[in-house]
């Protein structure tokens, strides 16, 4: 794990559109040991609990080749750890290469894969990219969330063990496939029924399935 951020709620100017809004996705690095407890890591709070945060999304995960990518292919080299308002980045995986109910072990702690990040218009503002939240929706480069199993100190530059893949079926890039539409009713239906994902987003993907 290259570095761990964490952040509390701010407010912030006007948006543009006369909204002063208030986020805490902007975080700070942590030097040392921090524990991370069941719902968020020490120093690490939300703005919006109805959409963030909550024991399926303790922990935001972001690859450091995601920021690779978008240096290469859209020029946005100023982007780096924390620009996602992550709190792990992470180096030698991809959405691609993890998967809905991988668990890791880092530290003293455990923690299990539980949905891919579904970005919010927050960030846009926070990135300076107006069309941000299109391009990583069409990307799949989102980042993931983990669930956490066992409370522990976790540090950065220690390494994320896989110790369980339940569900190779599933990775993060193929259910952000599903999530933003570009699969049929099969694909929604058996993500629908992958116990691993979150239960927020199961019931919001079975409700599409219903529609």
């Amino acid at each position: 794990m290259l570095s761990i951020q964490v952040g509390r709620p701010r407010l912030y100017p006007d948006d543009g559109m006369g909204r002063i809004w208030r986020s805490a996705i902007a975080k700070a690095p942590v030097e040392g040991p921090v524990w991370l407890g069941p719902a968020n890591l020490d120093g690490d709070a939300q703005a919006d609990l109805e959409n963030h945060g909550g024991p399926d999304k303790a922990v935001l995960v972001y690859a450091e080749a995601g920021y690779r990518y978008w240096a290469e292919a859209h020029g946005l080299a100023s982007l780096g750890p924390g620009s996602f308002g992550e709190n792990f980045t992470v180096a030698g995986q991809w959405e691609a290469d993890v998967c809905l109910g991988d668990v890791y072990e880092i530290g003293g702690a455990r923690v299990q894969v539980s949905q891919p990040r579904v970005p919010c218009w927050k960030l846009a503002l926070h990135t300076g990219v107006r069309d941000m939240v299109r391009l990583v929706s069409a990307s799949g480069r989102g980042g993931w969330y983990l669930r956490v199993l066992q409370e522990g100190w976790v540090e950065a530059g220690q390494v994320l063990r896989l110790v369980d893949r339940p569900c190779p079926r599933w990775t993060v890039l193929a259910a952000n496939d599903v999530i933003h539409g570009r699969t049929g009713r099969a694909e929604l239906a058996e993500l629908v029924d992958c116990p691993w994902l979150s239960s927020s987003l199961r019931q919001e993907l079975a409700a599409r399935l219903r529609g």
